[in-house]
C-alpha cells in the first residue's frame, strides 16, 4: 500500500504515520525490536564490567561474564530498584550493589543474602537474546524467537584484510541520518565534488528497488556510471568501495587491489538522540595490511590534535562561524565529511518535521523508505501480514560501489 502525497508530508494522525517514535509499545518501536540491533562494540566491554545501555528509549543493563558471553537484562534490581549496572559481575551472574540480589543472564534471580527464607524462584527480571558478531554486540528486544541475524561472510576472516568498529553518537533522531540521499553530496560535500571533477557531472539520476532484504538505490551520474546502494531493512546500511585513501583520514588507497566492504547502523537512543555503529572491512594482503594499520594510527594521532567534528559542528550551528572558516578541514577528509553530514543532519532539528516540509525529485529515497516502512507499520496495526524479510548471506553488486 503506498502512501498519498498528503500521508507523506504528515498531514494524517494514523498511527503508522508517525516513524519517529520508537519507545515500547510505538508501532515503529515494535517493528524496529523485530530484528537484532546492535548496543556496544565489543572492544568497549571488558569481560566482568556491565554497562548501563539505553536503546528506543529503553534502559537496560549490559554485562559481560567472566566466560566472555555478554548478556543483557533489566535495568533495576527486582528488591528496591537499584541500578544493576553498579553491581559485581560474578562468574556469569551480576550481583546488586545494595544488598547482594544476584541474577543470571536469562534474568533469573539466584540468591538472596539477607534473606532467612530466599523467595529466588519467584524473582525474574527482563532478559534478551545477545549474539556477538563482527566486533559487535547485539540485542534481540522483540517478542518470541529471535529471526536470523545478518550474516555477511566476506566480513568475518580478519586474515583477509583489517576489519574496524567505528561508533558516533547525534543529538537527533535516528531518521535524520537513516534519510540521508544520494543528492546531497553535491552540496553538503561540494568541496570534495570540485576536487573530484564531479561538480560538472550535473545532477545524478536516481531509481529504488525493493528487495527480499529491502532496497536498493541507483544512481547514476552524467558519465553512466552507476553506483548502488543497499539498505537492509529496518536500518542497516551496506555497500563496496575501491579507491580511498588513508593518508587523507579516509583509509586506504595506493594499494594494489584493495577493496572495501561496510555495514551501518543507525540505532534510537532515544527519540532525540541515535548511536551510529560501522564495521569497515578492508580487504588487503598480509604485508598490505601492516602498512594500513601504520597510516591508521598515523591519521588517528594526527586526528587527536583536531578539534571533534561534533564540536565544530555545534559551534556552526550556533552561527559562531562557517565550515570554511574552519582552517585545518582539509588535513583529515573523513572529519570534514562528518562536520558536513553533522551540520545538515542536527541542523534539521531534533527529528524530520514532515508537516511542513515541500518534497520533490530529489527526495526520491525518502518518499520510497518511508513508504514502505508506512506499509509495514499499516499491517502491523491492521493485523494484517507483513512481509517477511530475508538477509542474504552475500549481497551482490557486481560493479556498484558505495553506501
Amino acid at each position: 500500500m503506498v502512501a498519498t502525497s498528503e500521508e507523506i508530508r504528515g498531514e494524517t494522525s494514523a498511527p503508522w504515520m508517525d516513524l519517529i517514535h520508537t519507545g515500547p509499545g510505538t508501532l515503529a518501536g515494535r517493528f524496529m525490536r523485530m530484528f537484532w540491533q546492535p548496543v556496544q562494540r565489543s572492544q568497549d566491554l571488558p569481560t566482568g564490567r556491565a554497562k548501563p545501555i539505553r536503546i528506543m528509549s529503553e534502559e537496560l543493563t549490559l554485562y559481560r561474564g567472566e566466560n566472555g558471553v555478554p548478556h543483557v537484562v533489566a535495568f533495576r534490581c527486582a528488591h528496591r530498584g537499584t541500578q544493576l549496572s553498579t553491581g559485581w559481575v560474578e562468574g556469569e551472574n551480576l550481583r546488586c550493589f545494595y544488598h547482594g540480589w544476584a541474577y543470571d543472564g536469562n534474568g533469573q534471580c539466584v540468591e538472596q543474602p539477607a534473606e532467612p527464607e530466599p523467595f529466588c524462584n519467584r524473582i525474574k527480571i527482563r532478559a534478551y537474546p545477545t549474539e556477538e558478531y563482527l566486533g559487535l554486540i547485539f540485542v534481540y528486544l522483540g517478542e518470541g524467537e529471535p529471526p536470523a541475524m545478518l550474516r555477511v561472510p566476506d566480513m568475518e576472516d580478519e586474515s583477509q584484510g583489517v576489519r574496524e568498529n567505528m561508533i558516533y553518537s547525534w543529538p537527533c533522531n535516528f531518521w535524520n541520518s537513516l534519510e540521508n540521499d544520494p543528492f546531497h553530496g553535491m552540496w553538503v560535500h561540494r568541496d570534495a565534488y570540485e576536487v573530484a571533477g564531479r561538480a560538472q557531472q550535473g545532477l545524478p539520476k536516481v531509481s529504488c528497488e525493493e528487495t527480499f532484504y529491502g532496497y536498493m538505490t541507483h544512481t547514476t551520474r552524467s558519465s553512466g556510471r552507476t553506483v548502488t546502494g543497499h539498505r537492509l531493512m529496518p536500518n542497516v546500511g551496506y555497500g563496496r568501495r575501491t579507491s580511498t585513501s588513508p593518508e587523507s583520514g579516509d583509509s586506504v588507497g595506493g594499494f594494489d587491489n584493495a577493496w572495501r566492504s561496510a555495514l551501518t547502523w543507525r540505532v534510537p537512543v532515544d527519540d532525540e538522540h541515535f548511536v551510529s555503529f560501522g564495521v569497515n572491512m578492508t580487504h588487503l594482503s598480509p604485508e598490505d595490511a601492516v602498512r594500513y594499520r601504520e597510516l591508521t594510527r598515523a591519521v588517528e594521532d594526527r586526528r587527536s590534535g583536531l578539534v571533534p567534528a561534533i564540536t565544530l559542528g555545534e559551534a556552526v550551528l550556533r552561527g559562531e562561524f562557517r565550515i570554511e572558516d574552519v582552517e585545518d578541514r582539509y588535513q583529515d577528509s573523513s572529519r570534514l565529511f562528518n562536520l558536513q553530514d553533522y551540520v545538515s543532519q542536527v541542523g534539521q532539528g531534533t527529528a524530520p518535521d514532515y508537516a511542513h516540509e515541500h518534497l520533490g525529485y530529489s527526495d526520491t529515497t525518502v518518499v520510497f523508505s518511508r513508504n514502505v516502512w508506512r506499509r509495514e507499520l499499516r499491517a502491523m496495526a491492521e493485523g494484517r501480514p507483513m512481509k517477511q524479510w530475508v538477509y542474504p548471506t552475500e549481497i551482490s553488486v557486481g560493479a556498484t560501489q558505495g553506501w
